[in-house]
C-alpha cells in the first residue's frame, strides 16, 4: 500500500509530504484546491507522460515520490526481473522533471525506462476517476470483469498463446500463396533472368581480382622497369647488399678494438640478410611480370560481362549477383513445389485452429458458469446503495475467434422492474453508472491483488442514503487488506473514512499555493460541518457532523 507521498514543485504544490494509513481515507477540498493536481502528480509515477508545464513556475525541477509496503503481495519477481533492489517494507518511486522537459524514473533508487515504471505502477495503483465509467461502453472491460471473477488468468494466457501461433501459421500460409501466385505470374521472366546469371559462371571474389590483374597488365612496362631497376641497385657486383656486407665485415674486424663496432656488425648482418632475401624476391618479379595482349582481352569481356550484369540487376558486386541468383532458384524452386509447401501449411493451420476453436469453447463455458453469480453480486450491492428494483444480466454472444476469445459480453442493467434490460452503458445515468462502476470495482477487487484503489469523485451525482452506502462499500473494500482512498465531496463519504485529508489553497509572498494535512478529530467536524452548511458554520451542522462521524468525536 502507498505509506508516504512526497511532492515539490509541481504545478500550484511547492511541497507536500504526506504519511498514508491503511483502510478507508478521504480527501476533500473545495473546488480547484488541488486535488486533482495531487493525481496528476501521483500518475506520473505510475507511468504516465510527463509535461514540462507541470513544474512550478521559477523552479528547475520538480520531484515526486511515493513509498509502497509491499510483503503482502507477490511482487519480488518483477524486481528480480528488472535487476531492482527488493525491499518488502519500503519500495520508493521517484520520478523527476526539469523545467527543460528532462524526465527521469527511479525505482528503488534504481534508473528505469518509463515502460518499466508503467508496469509497476499498473500492479500498485488503480485510480477510478469519473471518465473510467466510459469503460462500461467497452467489451473487452466487461469481458475482462468475467475473467478476473472466474480466475481464468492461466486459461486465457494460454489461450492467447495459442491463438497467436495459429494467428502466425495462417499470415505465412497466405503469404505463401499470394508469393506463388507472384511468381507464377512471372514465371517466364524468372526463368529467363536465372539463365542468363548461372551461364554467368560467377565466382565470390573474383571481380576483384581480375581488376587487380587487369591494373597490373595495364602498367605491365612501368612495374618491370621499376622492378628492374631496383633489382640492379640491390644485386649488382657493387649493389647495396654487396655495400652492406662489406660495412659488416669492416666493422668485425676493429672489434677487438672498437667494442661497440661488435653490435654494429651484427646489426648489419641482420640487414644484410634481409636485403639479401629481398633482392632474390624482387629479382624473380622481374620474371613475372609479362604483358598478354589476349589475356588483357579476356580480363577486359569479363570485367565488362560482370559490370553489365550488375547494372542490368541494380547491384554492386558480384557477391549480390551470386546471392540474387539463389533467390531465384529459391523463388522458382517455391513455383515447383510450392503446393506441397502450401498443403502442409493449410494442414497445420487446420490443426491449430481446431485447437483454438476447442480453448475457446471450453473458456467460454467457464465464463458463463460465472454470469449468473456475478448478475447476483453486482444486483446485491446496487441494491444496497438505492437500486431496490435493480436488474442485471451478463450476457453472451458469440464473435469471430479473436484474441480474447469467441466471446462478446455486454452487461445489461435495468433500474426498474417494468424496463426492459438493455446495455448498461445505453441506458444507465450518470449516477447509475457511478454506482454499477463502484459494485464492479469492489467485487473484482477482492480477486485481483492491488495494494491501492484510488475513487476520483465517483460519488458525482450521487446522494442521500446511497452515498453513504457507496462510503461503507469503499470502507469494506479497504477493510479486506486492500488501500482506499476516496476523493469526495459528500459529507456522507467522508465521514466513514478512517483518515482524513484536507486539500486548500493558500495565498503567499511568491503566488497561490496548494496545500494538503491531514485532519486531527476535531478538525474533520469543522470540515464535514462545512461540508454540509458552506462558509457559514451553524451548530446545528456541527452536531450533524458529529453524528455522522459516530464516535470519532
Amino acid at each position: 500500500m502507498l505509506t508516504h507521498l512526497y511532492i515539490k514543485n509541481y504545478a500550484l504544490i511547492d511541497e507536500l509530504d504526506l504519511e498514508f494509513h491503511s483502510g478507508f481515507s478521504v480527501i476533500t477540498g473545495e473546488t480547484g484546491a488541488g486535488k486533482s493536481i495531487m493525481l496528476g502528480a501521483l500518475g506520473l509515477l505510475l507511468g504516465q507522460r510527463a509535461d514540462a508545464k507541470m513544474v512550478k513556475d521559477g523552479a528547475q525541477r520538480c520531484i515526486i515520490e511515493a513509498h509502497f509496503q509491499l510483503g503482502a503481495y507477490d511482487m519480488q519477481p518483477f524486481f528480480e526481473e528488472h535487476d531492482i533492489d527488493w525491499d518488502a517494507d519500503d519500495s520508493i518511486l521517484r520520478r523527476e522533471l526539469t523545467a527543460a522537459g528532462k524526465s527521469r524514473a527511479f525505482i528503488n533508487d534504481t534508473p528505469v525506462a518509463l515502460g518499466v515504471m508503467r508496469e509497476l505502477g499498473e500492479q500498485l495503483v488503480d485510480i477510478h476517476s469519473q471518465h473510467q465509467n466510459l469503460l462500461l461502453r467497452k467489451d473487452d472491460f466487461q469481458l475482462g470483469v468475467v475473467d478476473i471473477m472466474a480466475h481464468l488468468r492461466p486459461q486465457t494466457d494460454q489461450y492467447r498463446a495459442l491463438f497467436n501461433a495459429y494467428r502466425d501459421k495462417q499470415q505465412q500460409w497466405q503469404q505463401l500463396k499470394e508469393q506463388i501466385e507472384s511468381n507464377r505470374e512471372r514465371e517466364d521472366f524468372l526463368r529467363y533472368q536465372l539463365q542468363e546469371l548461372e551461364g554467368a559462371n560467377l565466382h565470390e571474389g573474383e571481380q576483384e581480382q581480375l581488376e587487380q590483374r587487369g591494373e597490373t597488365m595495364q602498367h605491365s612496362e612501368d612495374i618491370k622497369r621499376a622492378l628492374y631497376t631496383s633489382d640492379q641497385w640491390l644485386s649488382a657486383d657493387e649493389g647495396i647488399v654487396s655495400r652492406v656486407r662489406s660495412a659488416a665485415h669492416e666493422l668485425s674486424s676493429i672489434a677487438p678494438y672498437f667494442p661497440a663496432a661488435a653490435e654494429y656488425a651484427e646489426r648489419l648482418e641482420s640487414c644484410h640478410i634481409e636485403l639479401k632475401d629481398l633482392a632474390a624476391e624482387i629479382s624473380s618479379s622481374v620474371d613475372d611480370v609479362d604483358f598478354d595482349p589476349r589475356e588483357q582481352e579476356r580480363i577486359e569481356a569479363r570485367l565488362d560481362l560482370l559490370y553489365q550484369l550488375e547494372h542490368k540487376y541494380h547491384v554492386e558486386d558480384e557477391q549480390a549477383l551470386i546471392a540474387l541468383t539463389q533467390e531465384l532458384r529459391t523463388e522458382l524452386d517455391m513455383i515447383d513445389h510450392g503446393d506441397e509447401q502450401c498443403e502442409a501449411l493449410q494442414r497445420e493451420v487446420k490443426r491449430l485452429k481446431d485447437e483454438v476453436e476447442a480453448k475457446a469453447a471450453t473458456l467460454s463455458e467457464q465464463r458463463k458458469a460465472m454470469a449468473r453469480p456475478i448478475a447476483d453480486a453486482i444486483c446485491q450491492r446496487l441494491t444496497l446503495l438505492g437500486m431496490p428494483h435493480v436488474r442485471f444480466e451478463v450476457h453472451f454472444e458469440s464473435k469471430p475467434l479473436a484474441a480474447d476469445g469467441s466471446d462478446r459480453v455486454q452487461f445489461l442493467f435495468s433500474a426498474n422492474s417494468s424496463t426492459a434490460l438493455q446495455p448498461v452503458a445505453q441506458v444507465a445515468s450518470g449516477g447509475e453508472s457511478a454506482r454499477v462502476m463502484l459494485a464492479l470495482k469492489a467485487l473484482i477487487s477482492g480477486a485481483v491483488k492491488l495494494p491501492t484503489i484510488i475513487f476520483d469523485e465517483i460519488d458525482t451525482g450521487v446522494s442521500g442514503k446511497a452515498a453513504e452506502q457507496m462510503a461503507r462499500i469503499m470502507a469494506e473494500m479497504g477493510d479486506n487488506g486492500r488501500q482506499v482512498i476516496s476523493i469526495t465531496h459528500l459529507p456522507q463519504i467522508a465521514a466513514l473514512g478512517s483518515s482524513h485529508y484536507l486539500v486548500y489553497k493558500e495565498e503567499g509572498a511568491e503566488g497561490t499555493v496548494s496545500r494538503t494535512r491531514e485532519l486531527s478529530v476535531d478538525e474533520r467536524v469543522c470540515e464535514i460541518a462545512q461540508m454540509l452548511s458552506g462558509s457559514r458554520v451553524s451548530d446545528a451542522a456541527l452536531a450533524q457532523a458529529r453524528e455522522l462521524l459516530g464516535g470519532k468525536s
